[in-house]
């Protein structure tokens, strides 16, 4: 087998060290370089190729580049969503496709985890407050023990944010269209309508995929029906919550993501101490990234030996996943 890797140069770099090279390269037969985009040169070395391992940055691979690649039958992804270089010419032809959307959604529920932890004893509050007065004021209604988590859409992240949660002491609703009562519980939490998550909970954790149907989904009327002092945690995309009703909410917030990245200097949630804006570092980063190049390892190692991936994509499933 033959495979050639299309991403752009920094992904490369930061995905693919000489190490993970080096295990494809023992796979299958390794094109030299990395192809950043599909012109002429790229075109001709692809005509022995039979999968392309792909990064961010990947140009889309239309019917041109299938018509250069006429030995081309499988995409292995090296991150999340393939919409943007998978296009419907792929489909047509039947080439099958993986992605590390689930190695991805690691770092993204251990980051929700944490904060819902930190958020339940107010822990960056009360830092912050103690460095400014040195005097320890714990606030009423602090802890863990009992709260109610909310989680929306059992998404891979939804998925693995509900198995992190299984050992600490949490009512865990979800709100999901696609998951039935006994699928939900056999995930370990109670199955709820979207107003009852946002009213009910303690902190509500956002994990939709952006979708013309969820952009704008967490609006005024939900935000303002959660509880006083509630929090919302949002990892999934900024355009599903409305950020202008949260400023003007009395919910606290951590918002991993905003729309646009970075938000206007001059938007109230900056002002906010009750509201932790981080710079979208919930998803791989640093030596997280190797868990990327692992996965894609293990899906060509899988795909050579006839054994299938173990993490498909399927364009059936593409209008409900990110």
């Amino acid at each position: 087998m033959k495979a050639a890797v299309a991403m752009s140069a920094e992904a490369a770099d930061a995905v693919l060290d000489q190490r993970a090279l080096g295990e494809l390269a023992a796979v299958c037969e390794l094109v030299p370089g990395v192809i950043e985009t599909f012109d002429d040169a790229a075109l001709a070395a692809l005509r022995d190729v039979d999968v392309l391992v792909t990064g961010w940055g990947c140009p889309p691979v239309d019917e041109a580049v299938l018509t250069a690649a006429p030995r081309l039958r499988a995409i292995v992804h090296t991150a999340g969503t393939v919409r943007g270089h998978v296009t419907p010419a792929c489909w047509q032809r039947g080439i099958e496709v993986s992605s590390a959307a689930a190695a991805n959604a690691v770092p993204v529920a251990e980051y929700a985890l944490a904060m819902i932890l930190l958020e339940g004893k107010r822990v960056l509050d009360q830092a912050r407050d103690y460095r400014r007065t040195r005097v320890k004021d714990v606030p009423p209604g602090v802890g863990n023990f009992g709260r109610v988590v909310g989680v929306l859409s059992a998404s891979l992240v939804g998925r693995r944010l509900i198995e992190l949660l299984r050992p600490h002491d949490f009512e865990v609703l979800l709100c999901d269209p696609y998951v039935d009562r006994a699928e939900a519980e056999a995930l370990g939490a109670r199955p709820v309508e979207l107003a009852e998550l946002f009213a009910s909970s303690d902190v509500v954790s956002v994990h939709t995929p952006l979708l013309p149907s969820t952009r704008g989904l967490v609006g005024r009327e939900l935000i303002e029906s959660m509880r006083p002092g509630a929090v919302l945690i949002n990892t999934a995309r900024g355009a599903v919550v409305d950020q202008d009703a949260l400023a003007d909410a009395p919910v606290r917030a951590v918002l991993d993501v905003t729309e646009p990245e970075v938000l206007p200097a001059e938007h109230p949630l900056w002002r906010r101490e009750d509201v932790l804006i981080t710079p979208h570092i919930a998803g791989s980063q640093g030596n997280e990234l190797r868990r990327l190049a692992r996965h894609a390892i293990d899906e060509l190692r899988r795909w050579v030996d006839g054994a299938g991936f173990a993490h498909p994509v399927h364009h059936e499933h593409l209008e409900r996943i990110a």
